[in-house]
């Protein structure tokens, strides 16, 4: 085999490196999350005083963790998938299919819900929108402007996965070379 390097190492480190900083910057919001959750139990059973506003803001935090976390996950690994064929196929070929499924499904799926999620935002934004079924009436464009930022993340990471892809199927196609240059 060649030290020639393969192209992309340096992009899909830089791509994974903007998921990894974002994904740990989310992983912090697990605190006030808990730490909202905490001081209303407190406030609603040890002194019969609950809160108007930590059930809003548990479940938007954790709705902004949820999506945010998605890119770092999907970069771990740690989405559900079905192994059952997947995991006896050759590297090469369940590189084949990743870059099959990223650029048939996922990709085109994550634009789309970019342009929605961006639309989506930008309203409540103009509006001021806030969540009508709080008696707090909390502010809701800034838990929606994570949708497009998650949609983002989400084709950023999925191009990083597209490259390393490509860059299974440039080794194994190298090797084949190297092997068959060896035989000679």
């Amino acid at each position: 085999m060649t030290d020639r390097p393969i192209p992309g190492n340096g992009l899909t480190r830089v791509l994974d490196a903007i998921t990894r900083a974002v994904g740990r910057a989310t992983a912090w919001l697990i605190v006030p999350m808990v730490a909202s959750l905490v001081y209303e139990v407190t406030a609603r059973y040890a002194f019969d005083a609950p809160t108007v506003w930590a059930y809003d803001m548990t479940f938007m935090l954790y709705g902004t963790f949820f999506m945010l976390g998605s890119a770092w996950t999907l970069q771990r690994g740690g989405h559900i998938r079905t192994d059952t064929f997947y995991a006896d196929w050759s590297p090469r070929t369940q590189a084949w299919v990743d870059i099959a499924c990223y650029m048939l499904f996922f990709l085109p799926a994550m634009v789309v819900f970019l342009k929605l999620g961006a639309e989506y935002f930008w309203k409540s934004y103009q509006q001021n929108e806030r969540i009508v079924t709080s008696p707090w009436l909390p502010i809701v464009w800034p838990f929606k402007f994570v949708m497009p930022v998650t949609a983002a993340l989400l084709i950023v990471q999925g191009a990083s996965e597209v490259i390393k892809s490509l860059q299974v199927i440039m080794r194994a196609r190298e090797a084949s070379a190297s092997g068959r240059d060896m035989a000679s």
